[in-house]
């Protein structure tokens, strides 16, 4: 499948500001099943410099700085893709991990104590019961990956998905509570549930292409869960899907907020707060 996304975002200021560094997590993260043919970033008012650069969590940004003053931001990419079929099942689970699973465990999955210190930061959680309470009761056998499933599809069973064009991000507590919730909501209350019966999650922002599906998904999040062996899996509870060559991931982490496309600030005085407008178009050619 060969795609063609044009990404542009465009920031409005009301008055002459001054940019200051920005970083733009605009760029396709390495999969095996994801090939980069043509990429382009457009940034006006244009940079004094920039440079490729990585997050501590291994996601690649653009780093820019600037001069003057503007009253307006706007940034495009332009790239196409080459995706190859991916099968999200395809992999083998280590075995202490399944052999430590038990699902009549307060806390069902573990993790070896070597992997904990990087893993700690995915599992912190809002110690919720009604979140832990309808992830347990989900899991009524040993097999993880049935687990998944059933909890990704019960998901997007009971909650209604919801285009909504704030920026903030709802809390695991009020999504559940509310019966919808968009495409972020939805994936944050998940990485709540799983990271309560003891899997490490972290929330992933980017594109989905798919032409059978409703409007609103091409700039979407999901969630990925780490299996021992298999590594991170994707999960879409928006759809009930497992992710495949259908989601082209930018940014992946254990805070939402770190996968915002854009990063940055702008000085100036008696400022006030700038409009936001995106636009996202993705083709198959």
């Amino acid at each position: 499948m060969h795609l063609k996304i044009q990404h542009t975002t465009t920031y409005g200021y009301q008055k002459l500001v001054r940019l200051n560094p920005h970083h733009f997590y605009l760029k396709p993260l390495q999969r095996n099943h994801l090939k980069i043919s043509a990429y382009s970033l457009d940034i006006n008012p244009k940079p004094e410099g920039m440079n490729e650069r990585y997050s501590i969590e291994g996601n690649p940004y653009f780093q820019a700085w600037f001069t003057g003053e503007t009253e307006n931001m706007v940034i495009k990419v332009d790239f196409e893709v080459n995706t190859s079929h991916f099968n999200p099942f395809l992999f083998l689970m280590d075995q202490w991990f399944l052999q430590n699973l038990n699902p009549e465990n307060d806390i069902p999955f573990a993790y070896q104590q070597k992997n904990l210190p990087i893993l700690n930061p995915y599992l912190l959680h809002s110690n919720n019961n009604l979140l832990k309470s309808y992830a347990l009761e989900k899991l009524n056998s040993d097999d993880p990956i049935q687990f998944l499933t059933q909890l990704n599809a019960a998901i997007h069973a009971d909650w209604h998905h919801i285009i909504r064009e704030e920026e903030n991000l709802w809390s695991a507590a009020r999504t559940f509570a509310a019966g919808k919730g968009s495409c972020r909501d939805l994936s944050f209350m998940l990485i709540e549930m799983l990271r309560h019966v003891g899997l490490a999650a972290r929330f992933v922002s980017g594109y989905a292409f798919n032409p059978e599906l409703e409007e609103g998904h091409e700039l979407h999040a999901w969630v990925e869960t780490y299996l021992p062996g298999a590594g991170w899996v994707g999960l879409d509870p928006s759809l009930g899907l497992m992710a495949d060559e259908h989601y082209i991931p930018l940014a992946a982490s254990f805070l939402p907020e770190n996968t915002l496309p854009v990063h940055g600030s702008f000085g100036g005085e008696n400022l006030k707060p700038s409009t936001l407008h995106t636009s996202v178009s993705i083709q198959q050619i």
